[in-house]
């Protein structure tokens, strides 16, 4: 029973990503109601069905516009999990600071970006103009503040049902979300 499922409001808002035990449980209360199946099956002791892939609910859950948080994983979801020195796409990323903290560099949107090993520890503790390094995009806050998180956000773009509910962010048709 593993997998995602995407939760809308009343108003096909996009509001949560839950797992599959939790969207089962919110349409058996009569909460919520399938829009999309996905092709995986979940078998019960009497009869077999297709997982959800897209929940409604069937009452409008209010909620405040969320606050986009700077962590790590939004910074790699904004970088699109790329390298903002070489392009290197990857997990195994880290996070640098375009100005070194030892120089002032803050840690804001503006200053950290999406790293690989390599060129993190050929920049190390210098700027880029030191180094010699360029940036392949500046980076920005991003514009968009999704009510899921910006790394599920950026993850159900790729999923294509998903994509029918998720607002269009500025800056994802050209790639890492800036």
């Amino acid at each position: 029973m593993d997998g995602e499922v995407l939760v809308l409001n009343n108003d096909f808002e996009p509001l949560n990503v839950c797992n599959v035990r939790r969207a089962i449980a919110l349409v058996h209360l009569g909460k919520a109601e399938i829009l999309h199946v996905s092709d995986r099956t979940i078998r019960t002791y009497g009869s077999a069905a297709h997982s959800p892939s897209v929940l409604k609910l069937r009452h409008n859950v209010r909620r405040p516009v969320p606050q986009l948080k700077l962590s790590r994983r939004s910074v790699f979801a904004r970088d699109d999990y790329q390298c903002q020195y070489c392009g290197l796409t990857g997990r195994e990323l880290t996070i640098d600071h375009v100005i070194p903290k030892r120089l002032g560099g803050p840690a804001t949107w503006e200053n950290l970006v999406a790293c690989c090993r390599r060129c993190n520890s050929k920049k190390g503790d210098k700027s880029l103009q030191q180094c010699g390094m360029r940036l392949r995009r500046e980076p920005r806050r991003p514009r968009y503040v999704p009510y899921i998180s910006l790394a599920k956000y950026v993850a159900g773009q790729k999923n294509e049902v998903w994509r029918n509910y998720l607002p269009a962010m500025p800056g994802m048709a050209d790639g890492p979300l800036t």
